[in-house]
C-alpha cells in the first residue's frame, strides 16, 4: 500500500487527485489530505440547494463537487481527510464495515471508541466526526471520508445553513447530523498536525507491504491538468447539479414578486415573474432577457447592469431582483 500525505491545501486539487489515483494507480494507495475552508457537494447533489451561498461568498469559503455520492461536508484545515483506493472481487466492491476498520483502529490506540453508524458515518459518543462515501471505477474503489478533529463548528454550522424549501428537484439531499469534533475527546494534548501523524504512523505500522510516497512530477501534472479541466470548473462544481425548479417570494418598498425558475445544466430555461407591481414595459421581456444566463450570482448582476429594471419592475432595485433569485 502506498501511503500519501498531500502537500497541498486546495480542494480541487486533492479531489482531482482522488480521481487520478483511482483511476491511473493499480496499487492500493491510503491518502491523507487537508484543505483551505471549502464546501464539498455529492456528485449528484444540487448545489445550490446545499450552501448558504450569502455567507460562503461573504467568507470566500470555495465549493467543489467530488466524484462519489452521498451528502455536503464542510472542510478547513482543522478537518482531515481520508480516501483509501483499492482492487475488489466482483460483488465485494463497497464494503464501509471493512473500509472504515482501519480508522476506527487508529482512533481507538488514541482511547476513542469510534463506531459505523446506520448511514456509514462515523460516531464518536453518538455524535458524528466522520461523513463517508464511495466510488467504483471497473474494479477499483475509492473509500473516503472526514475527520473532524478542530474544525470551525460556526463556520461548519452557517455554510450549510440551507434553503432547500426553495427548490424541488430529485438531487440527493444531505442529511444534518449533530456533530463533535475528534480534539474535545482526546485525552492527550494534540494538533492536527498530530493527529495527521498519528493516523500516518497506524497504516504504515499495521500494514506491512505499507510504505511511503510522495507525488511525482508526472502525477502533479495530470492532477493540476485535471484540476483546471474539470474540478475548478464552474460547469462541475455548479453547472453538473442535476436539473431543478426555484421559487421565491419577496417584497419590496412598492410591491412583491414572485419568481419562479427552471434551471438546467445550471442554465435558467424558464423564468416567470409575477406579483403585485407597477410595470411600464410587459414583464415579459425581462423575462426572455434572462432566460439563457447561468444561475450564478456574478453573471446575472451583469446582465441586470445592462437593463433599466425600474421600466419592468418599479422599485424594484437590481439587487434585490438579484437575492431573490438565491
Amino acid at each position: 500500500m502506498l501511503c500519501i500525505i498531500s502537500p497541498y491545501y486546495n480542494p480541487y486539487f486533492n479531489l482531482a487527485s482522488e480521481e487520478y489515483l483511482l483511476k491511473s494507480f493499480h496499487e492500493d494507495v491510503f491518502l491523507l489530505y487537508r484543505n483551505i475552508s471549502s464546501i464539498v457537494v455529492g456528485k449528484h447533489q444540487n448545489t445550490l440547494a446545499e450552501i448558504n451561498l450569502p455567507f460562503v461568498q461573504e467568507r470566500e469559503i470555495l465549493v467543489a463537487r467530488r466524484i462519489s455520492g452521498g451528502g455536503t461536508v464542510f472542510h478547513d484545515q482543522g478537518n482531515l481527510n481520508f480516501a483509501f483506493f483499492t482492487s475488489e472481487k466482483e460483488g465485494e466492491l463497497v464494503d464501509y464495515k471493512r473500509a472504515t476498520r482501519p480508522i476506527i483502529e487508529a482512533l481507538e490506540e488514541m482511547g476513542l471508541n469510534a463506531r459505523l453508524g446506520k448511514r456509514n458515518e462515523l460516531l464518536l459518543n453518538g455524535m458524528k466526526i466522520s461523513g463517508t462515501a464511495s466510488h467504483v471505477f471497473k474494479q477499483r474503489v475509492l473509500h473516503h471520508g472526514t475527520l473532524l478533529f478542530s474544525s470551525e463548528m460556526g463556520n461548519l454550522t452557517e455554510a450549510l445553513n440551507t434553503t432547500q424549501e426553495r427548490f424541488t428537484d430529485r438531487a440527493v439531499k444531505s442529511v444534518r447530523s449533530k456533530v463533535t469534533n475528534i480534539r474535545d475527546h482526546l485525552t492527550e494534548r494534540m494538533d492536527i498536525e498530530m493527529f495527521q501523524e498519528r493516523i500516518m504512523d497506524h497504516f504504515l505500522q499495521s500494514d506491512e507491504s505499507a510504505k511511503t510516497y510522495r507525488f511525482s512530477e508526472t502525477d502533479i501534472k495530470e492532477i493540476t491538468a485535471l484540476r483546471d479541466s474539470k474540478f475548478s470548473t464552474w460547469e462541475w462544481n455548479f453547472g453538473y447539479s442535476p436539473k431543478y425548479q426555484f421559487s421565491r417570494s419577496i417584497s419590496f418598498s412598492t410591491g412583491r414578486i414572485d419568481l419562479h425558475m427552471n434551471v438546467g445544466k445550471g442554465v435558467i430555461r424558464e423564468l416567470k415573474i409575477e406579483g403585485d407591481f407597477v410595470s411600464e414595459k410587459d414583464i415579459f421581456l425581462l423575462e426572455q432577457m434572462l432566460v439563457g444566463t447561468i444561475h450564478d450570482p456574478e453573471t446575472i448582476r451583469m446582465k441586470l447592469s445592462g437593463i433599466n429594471l425600474s421600466e419592468y419592475i418599479s422599485g424594484l432595485e437590481n439587487e434585490k431582483l438579484l437575492s431573490a433569485m438565491f
